[in-house]
């Protein structure tokens, strides 16, 4: 076992894989948190949904197969889509579960039409479109590298950049308004970095488990710490972990596919930290009410 562990971190294909599930899990963990902290966790999966018809639109109008082509069209439409959403819920009665479901419905319904209709073409045999539905972590190239960790440069620059304003935003948005900040042009910019956090991480894990990516390490860090930074730090960490070990498991067992193994893996980080976490874990919880039970109790009798 040991030997094919050894054997495996020298082999480049998986140096590749593992080295762009690794930035996957950094990116989606440090913009997840805010997410989480914000309740907007299902913004990404409406998003994610949403980026399927912008991947199938991109190759219906330019014969192209490039990654970054499809992606790019994918961008557009998950932009489209998270305003879709926000619109509704702005201008409308409308609550955001509800404008969530509706907009991810349609537009990932639209996608599989499209989707459907572009394998059909004569020039769509080797596409790969659906690659993109669950992820296809194995067709990560050395390009698809350089462009995420170009992409996790960016995000990760202006998320320390706007730290005090994306932090008043997620904890009290009325306070940062009465401070003089404009809530509205934060609320586009972080939603823009979601958009492309969740675009970024699609070719990986594809659109069905992108949320789960942007959600589970954070979720998973929150439960051991109480400061943002740190937060933030320990939700990239899980979040490369999982990356690694996912890539991993489905490289020592073939007939596993790597996006699934991950999210699987950060999902069990995700619960150990709600089980056993200090002070949040719900183990500590119970033992804590079951010893201030017991010192009620003890006080009762004493007085008696």
């Amino acid at each position: 076992m040991m030997e094919a562990v050894l054997s495996l971190l020298g082999d480049y294909t998986f140096q590749i894989v593992a080295l762009g599930s690794a930035l996957l899990g950094v990116i989606s963990g440090a913009l997840g948190s805010f997410a989480v902290l914000r309740r907007q966790s299902l913004l990404g999966d409406g998003v994610s949904h949403a980026a399927l018809p912008g991947v199938a639109i991109a190759f219906l109008l330019t014969h192209d197969k490039k990654t970054e082509i499809l992606l790019l069209g994918a961008l557009l439409m998950g932009f489209l889509g998270a305003f879709a959403i926000l619109g509704i819920v702005r201008h409308s009665r409308v609550k955001f579960d509800s404008a969530l479901a509706l907009v991810m419905s349609v537009l990932f319904g639209l996608g599989l039409v499209l989707l459907t209709y572009s394998q059909k073409m004569p020039n769509a045999g080797q596409a790969g479109l659906k690659r993109f539905i669950y992820g296809q972590a194995s067709t990560l190239l050395q390009r698809d590298i350089f462009l995420m960790m170009a992409i996790g440069t960016v995000l990760l620059l202006v998320v320390i950049l706007f730290w005090k304003e994306f932090k008043l935003l997620s904890f009290d948005p009325e306070f940062a308004a009465a401070l003089g900040f404009n809530t509205g042009k934060l609320d586009l910019l972080l939603s823009f970095l979601l958009v492309l956090a969740i675009i970024t991480g699609i070719q990986t894990v594809g659109v069905v488990l992108m949320s789960a990516m942007l959600t589970a390490p954070a979720v998973a860090a929150r439960q051991w710490s109480n400061r943002l930074w740190l937060m933030a730090l320990l939700a990239a960490v899980f979040g490369a972990a999982s990356g690694v070990a996912g890539t991993l498991l489905s490289s020592l067992v073939p007939v596993l596919p790597t996006g699934p193994v991950i999210v699987v893996c950060v999902t069990l980080i995700a619960a150990f930290s709600l089980l056993f976490a200090p002070e949040r874990g719900v183990l500590h919880r119970v033992y804590r009410r079951l010893k201030n039970r017991a010192q009620f109790q003890t006080a009762r009798e004493s007085k008696i």
